[in-house]
């Protein structure tokens, strides 16, 4: 590191006479770069998933040239290694730039090479390397055997570099938006595999047509040093949205508890309807119509037939054995059960360590989840695949109303990259196409409390009555979607099992994600847990 800082300037510049070209090969400037140097900028990055981890040091895994006509940039594999004995895979592009007033936010390092003073900084920033990595996806070759591989699909018809930018602000991944139509998602947590959300995009849109998922268009992946595919990048087609179908049911919602009082609704007098009761249109009592309105509950039926079609195109393939449809055993129930009750015991801990933080109703279903905390493991244990005739298809495995996109009163399904807590191998695991429609029943539940919580000033009613108007209003929703989609996948023979068999893996999958939501919000909103408390409560009580 040689040190030319004057009075007047506070940063040290590392000096090297290697060209750009064979940057990478100097393991002087490997070293700087890796120490300090990176280790502050990392933390800071939105992306960056390792925050309640202590970082110890970081290795450069692999590097690779994205280049074009002479053009070149470099991507790093970072392997970040934590004081907690394991460790985690980035994805970092890097550009050097010499324009003193460009990318001041995301400057990693200053530099001198060959006499000329620049900084390296994450290449994104760069609309050449945009361009490049566009460019390179469009001219893709069918067959590409190189290190790095660029994929063009058939669904990409031919459209010239006009335009980019970053899409906005996101937790894990860095996403562009090009010619205002196309959108390439940079994974920046790498896994040593395909990415879920590339495997699924890419059969759900080349092999099964399906309609109501960003088309996918290409990808970039890497073959590592090991002869492991690792993808960097997917490209999809881009949706003009609405919004997404959480915030969409919050406005949604907020006009239903007004008519609580607009139309002087008696909420004890509302007819009530029994929990996983499969519903049609026609079921649903003419005060509930009146009071919730007749679209709401055609958008659930929308939504219901869009999430069969989707398990349905996954279930119906009988040559790529990722994606063959299996039965229940053995293995499956102890990878199963070894989750579920590692998951249980962590957020058992987090309820004793966080319950002084609680109060009021959540307070009362804390005590309830510990009370009857032997109860709650027997359910987990209590799965015997020996009962069950249905079949395990992969599935989306993160399903929640903020993964759904609203367009002229359609649903669009996006984001396949599976739960963020769970083992990449563990995100391929064939489960019951139900663990989806939990996760969506879950999110609905969020979405009626959230409605009360966020609007508690503008409903004249106690939070009691508004809680037992939203789970009656829950149990109409749910029934009304459960009716659709079960009737939606039989006509289509996708096999989800015989009627108790699916309220079982239902309710089990709707426990296992209660459990699972706790644990997020004791450590981020504790006013908020009684959401996923309320969740376990019903189904151990029902």
């Amino acid at each position: 590191m040689a040190d030319n800082t004057s009075t007047s300037e506070v940063e040290s510049i590392f000096q090297t006479q290697k060209r750009w070209e064979e940057l990478l090969d100097s393991d002087d400037f490997v070293r700087t770069f890796l120490s300090d140097v990176l280790e502050n900028y990392i933390v800071e990055q939105r992306w960056y998933g390792g925050k309640s981890s202590q970082l110890k040091y970081i290795e450069l895994a692999e590097f690779f040239k994205i280049q074009q006509k002479g053009e070149i940039y470099y991507g790093l594999i970072l392997e970040v290694n934590f004081i907690e004995a394991f460790y985690q895979h980035y994805f970092l592009p890097i550009a050097f730039v010499t324009d003193e007033n460009f990318a001041k936010k995301d400057r990693i390092l200053p530099i001198e090479i060959n006499n000329e003073k620049g900084f390296i900084i994450d290449a994104t920033n760069l609309e050449s390397f945009r361009k490049l990595v566009y460019e390179r996806i469009l001219t893709a070759e069918p067959i590409d055997t190189t290190k790095v591989q660029y994929h063009k699909s058939h669904l990409f018809t031919d459209s010239s570099y006009e335009s980019s930018r970053f899409m906005g602000l996101e937790q894990s991944n860095t996403s562009l938006v090009y010619n205002e139509r196309y959108v390439l998602k940079f994974f920046r947590r790498i896994f040593a595999d395909k990415n879920p959300d590339y495997e699924m995009s890419r059969f759900l849109s080349e092999k099964k047509g399906f309609k109501n998922t960003p088309a996918y268009l290409g990808s970039i992946n890497l073959v590592d040093s090991d002869g492991v595919n690792i993808t960097i990048g997917l490209m999809q087609e881009m949706i003009p949205n609405e919004g997404d179908a959480f915030d969409y049911s919050l406005r949604e919602l907020h006009k239903v508890f007004s008519n609580l009082e607009y139309k002087n609704i008696a909420v004890d007098q509302l007819p009530n309807t029994a929990l996983y009761q499969r519903l049609d249109i026609k079921d649903i009592p003419p005060r509930i119509i009146d009071w919730a309105g007749l679209h709401l509950f055609l958008q659930i039926e929308t939504l219901a037939r869009r999430t069969a079609e989707m398990h349905i195109a996954l279930g119906s393939e009988f040559e790529e054995t990722a994606f063959t449809p299996t039965h229940y055993n053995d293995d499956y129930t102890v990878w199963l059960k070894n989750k579920v009750l590692y998951q249980f015991q962590n957020r058992l801990n987090a309820i004793e360590n966080n319950i002084h933080k609680l109060e009021g109703l959540a307070l009362d279903l804390a005590h309830e989840f510990l009370d009857k905390k032997n109860s709650i493991r027997k359910r987990f244990v209590d799965f015997d695949w020996t009962k069950l005739k249905g079949e395990r298809i992969r599935i989306h495995g993160d399903y929640h109303l903020g993964q759904v996109l609203v367009k002229d009163n359609d649903f669009y399904i996006l984001d396949f990259e599976g739960e963020p807590e769970s083992t990449i191998r563990d995100r391929k695991v064939k489960q019951s196409p139900l663990k989806d429609v939990a996760g969506i029943f879950r999110s609905f539940h969020y979405a009626i409390y959230a409605t009360i919580f966020n609007n508690a000033e503008n409903y004249p009613f106690s939070q009691d009555l508004l809680f037992k108007a939203g789970e009656v209003l829950y149990r109409y929703i749910t029934g009304l979607f459960l009716g659709a989609y079960v009737t939606e996948t039989q006509n289509a023979n996708l096999n989800i099992g015989y009627n108790q068999e699916r309220i079982f893996i239902l309710k089990y999958c709707l426990l296992e994600k209660a459990v699972y939501e706790l644990g997020y919000e004791l450590n981020s909103r504790p006013q908020w847990a009684v959401i996923p408390l309320k969740g376990i409560s019903n189904i151990i009580n029902h």
